[in-house]
């Protein structure tokens, strides 16, 4: 019986073979974008669960606020480890990690700067499961000037000897490392990536004591089904004991105080596997994600797929009455419902198993582009070697199959023989009422997401092209420049001798990018009780005019004036925080270090609000000091041969420093580098804006070649009683213009409120204007038009004598 309903499944595609290709073809695209979408969410949500303890992991982190302004921060100070670990029973292991910078590293002949470099406590590799290749995981650390590497770094550069009980030389800093271990990598998907793992006995500073300084991500391992929220309970109890004293000798203030005055500082605890999706704490070891793009693509996949199977249902349905009389013979000779349900099931799966399989191919192929599109790394083999996501994939080619063949099997094996024999088939108006509903929400579907990658393409547009309150155009960063050591100056001077360059400003302090950043808890004109929470940049006299940036009023920073060491530049915002408005020069400022030593500063300028953060967040109180300039140089160069200029710095580099590569970034492509997840996301949105139209579209198509097959004698007396080809168009195409009128009314205000959502995550945003909603629904309908004309056009242009012959 199988076999004779597989064979004439098999014969029926292949009868109506332009239906088939139709529904083929959008159902393999629909089902490769639902298993884009699910690589996709599945690698998003995998992130740190590689751990063995990654249920018990938390994260210390630091929460507040000081003036007004927010404080969160995803490191802590450095006896916070150590201090729960004696306090609290429950917790069981407590290690911290210390970003290292970026070193150069030799042995032999070989000398590399490397990025990932950080310190760990010896317990290290025991709280997180990154196995050992080489080594003992439980002794590898305890020593000082001992490192882990992974297997990658180890063949850099050693080749094929053994790295164990090696040194490597770290030339900037003078002193060697031995290899006590070896890793084999740091998975992609995991919060921290690093290959050099040191061990924190050699950081003088892992032994201190106050919680007046920061910079250690401290990790908790829990007992397994503890909830965490338990022990953040008790953490105020922490701030109290060891934070409240060290604040009033620190800060000239008590706890009670800072707290009466509105202020409020504490420690939290943040679960490791929430800390791709759920993070927006500054100083992140890495760029998070954001769970919202989750239900955004989850969303996208599922409703790409619902219009797939939306599609095989109307051209089943539609379809209907060219198997009526089979239906009805079938039935004539015995067949029961049952019977011809399992028939049309069977028909239904056949063509989701093959679409299926076209669709593994197109996700094959598509998967470079996606990855280059979404900076992911994903792959199909975690289809086949996930132990729950091959069975799951396919139960949801079974619930495919099941969906699209569902109600056409349960439609046609209706049809009653005596009817179906005497030619009184008919569509009937329920199953019309159907087919014209699924049509719009197929064009729902598709005009919410033209509206959605409008608006994401228009709020790109305008942070790209926004003000930002200094010129990121021509400016070119070399970071870590303090490696050339006592050369640094000539170097400098170099630069300020080439007429291609306007200014050079020594600094490590940047509005985009990676850059250096302190907090700087400060009170003014004497003020103790009233502590402002502000970002503290270290400039020199160039700073100001490299970066384009302009003073509302007062002078800039002065060789000229001696007492500029003790003078601050601010921000409007901070002027306005520390309640001077428009009248901040002449103003104190005063700092209490952890000594207990105050220093005090004079307002000499207000710089006019710049954005150093994403626009993300509304700029908050920053300071200006003059400083030293931490190692980076900072270009403003005129427009021209860049590739020139380039070559010419790099020899200048080698003459001075041939150890050291230069490495260089331009600003404005660290500014787009702030938003990529935004760009990703509209890029995304673009692609499966176009393939949701093009799926419907599919649909239109063929809906529209049975409309004109079945009206086939109709559309042949109209032309021979003298109807022109626009009058029998306008007759196919009145009933699909209304649909799609129909979607767009309902999909309006749910394309409103999702982008309204969406837009309320940036601080500086564009406004939803009404026409980004005439644009969609034009787009929407003339791709309709153009879809259902071409059909229209070819039925009304038949010969009529052929036509009055269709029986």
């Amino acid at each position: 019986m199988f076999g004779n309903y597989l064979k004439t499944a098999f014969r029926n595609l292949w009868r109506d073979r332009k239906f088939s290709a139709i529904n083929v073809v959008g159902l393999a695209i629909g089902m490769a974008t639902c298993l884009l979408m699910i690589l996709y969410i599945h690698h998003e949500l995998s992130y740190d669960r590689y751990n063995k303890k990654a249920d018990r992991i938390v994260r210390v982190v630091f929460k507040g606020s000081v003036g007004g302004q927010p404080i969160k921060e995803a490191n802590v100070m450095p006896p916070v480890a150590r201090t729960l670990q004696s306090n609290y029973p429950e917790v069981q292991q407590a290690t911290r990690l210390v970003n290292g910078g970026a070193p150069i590293i030799g042995y032999g002949d070989k000398s590399f700067k490397q990025e990932a470099f950080a310190y760990v406590d010896s317990n290290f590799f025991q709280v997180f499961t990154l196995p050992f290749v080489e080594g003992d995981v439980r002794t590898a650390l305890l020593q000082p000037h001992t490192i882990v590497i992974t297997r990658a770094i180890a063949r850099q550069y050693f080749g094929n000897q053994d790295p164990i009980g090696k040194l490597l030389d770290f030339k900037d800093w003078n002193t060697s490392f031995k290899v006590t271990g070896v890793i084999d990598k740091v998975p992609d998907n995991s919060h921290f990536h690093f290959n050099f793992f040191a061990s924190m006995a050699s950081w003088p500073d892992a032994k201190s004591a106050s919680f007046m300084t920061s910079g250690y991500y401290t990790y908790l391992v829990l007992p397994k089904g503890y909830d965490y929220r338990k022990l953040q309970a008790k953490l105020p109890g922490i701030v109290d004991k060891y934070i409240g004293p060290q604040m009033q000798k620190a800060m000239g203030t008590g706890l009670s105080a800072f707290r009466k005055n509105g202020n409020n500082i504490g420690l939290y605890l943040q679960p490791l596997t929430a800390i791709h999706l759920h993070s927006d704490f500054t100083g992140d070891l890495s760029p998070g994600s954001n769970v919202s793009y989750i239900y955004i693509f989850g969303v996208i996949g599922i409703f790409m797929l619902l219009i797939a199977c939306i599609n095989f249902m109307n051209l089943s349905t539609a379809s209907a009455s060219r198997r009526a009389r089979e239906i009805g013979i079938r039935k004539v000779l015995g067949s029961g419902r049952p019977a011809l349900v399992k028939q049309f099931l069977l028909e239904s799966l056949l063509v989701t198993v093959i679409a299926f399989l076209i669709a593994l191919v197109m996700v094959s192929l598509a998967l470079p582009l996606f990855n280059g599109l979404s900076g992911k790394a994903l792959s199909l083999n975690v289809v086949f070697l996930n132990t729950w996501m091959m069975p799951g994939i396919l139960l949801f080619v079974l619930c495919t199959g099941l969906l699209s063949g569902s109600y056409p099997a349960f439609f046609l094996s209706s049809y009653k023989p005596v009817s179906v024999l005497k030619g009184q088939v008919s569509s009937g108006k329920k199953s019309m009422g159907l087919r014209s509903g699924l049509v719009v929400f197929q064009f729902f579907i598709s005009i919410t997401l033209i509206v959605c990658t409008v608006v994401v393409y228009r709020q790109l547009r305008y942070m790209q092209h926004m003000k930002l309150g200094y010129d990121k155009n021509q400016v070119l960063i070399l970071p870590e420049t303090w490696l050339l050591g006592k050369t640094q100056e000539a170097f400098h001077q170099q630069l300020l001798q080439d007429p291609r360059i306007e200014e050079v400003s020594v600094s490590g302090y940047l509005p985009a990018g990676s850059s250096y950043g302190n907090s700087f808890y400060v009170y003014g004109d004497g003020h103790a009780n009233r502590l402002v929470k502000t970002l503290r940049y270290d400039v020199d006299t160039r700073y100001i005019a490299t970066m384009g940036m302009k003073l509302a009023s007062g002078r800039n920073f002065s060789k000229d004036f001696g007492t500029d060491s003790t003078a601050i530049i601010v921000n409007q915002t901070a002027a306005k925080a520390f309640g001077w408005g428009n009248d901040a020069l002449g103003h104190t400022i005063t700092r209490r270090d952890n000594d207990g030593t105050l220093t005090t500063y004079r307002v000499i300028g207000v710089v006019k609000d710049f954005h150093f953060r994403s626009l993300h967040e509304l700029i908050s109180p920053l300071v200006m000091v003059l400083g030293h300039g931490a190692g980076t140089m900072i270009l403003k160069v005129k427009a021209g041969n860049t590739r020139a200029l380039l070559t010419d710095i790099r020899k200048k580099w080698d003459q001075l420093t041939p150890e050291a590569p230069l490495s260089y970034s331009f600003l404005d492509d660290r500014v787009s580098h702030t938003y990529v997840s935004e760009q990703q996301t509209g890029r995304i949105l673009g692609i499966f804006s176009g393939l949701a139209i093009f799926i419907a579209c599919l649909g239109l198509f063929g809906l529209v070649m049975y409309a004109a097959r079945r009206r086939t004698r109709e559309i042949g007396i109209r032309k021979v009683l003298g109807a022109g080809v626009p009058g029998i168009v306008g007759l196919l195409t009145k009933d699909f213009i209304r649909l799609v009128v129909m979607a767009f009314i309902m999909a309006a205000p749910v394309a409103w409120w999702a982008m309204h959502t969406w837009l309320q995550d940036f601080a500086y945003r564009i406004r939803i204007s009404w026409w980004i909603f005439l644009l969609a629904g034009v787009v929407a309908m003339v791709i309709a038009l153009a879809t259902v004309g071409l059909q229209a056009v070819k039925a009304a242009m038949a010969n009529p004598v052929k036509s009055l012959r269709t029986e």
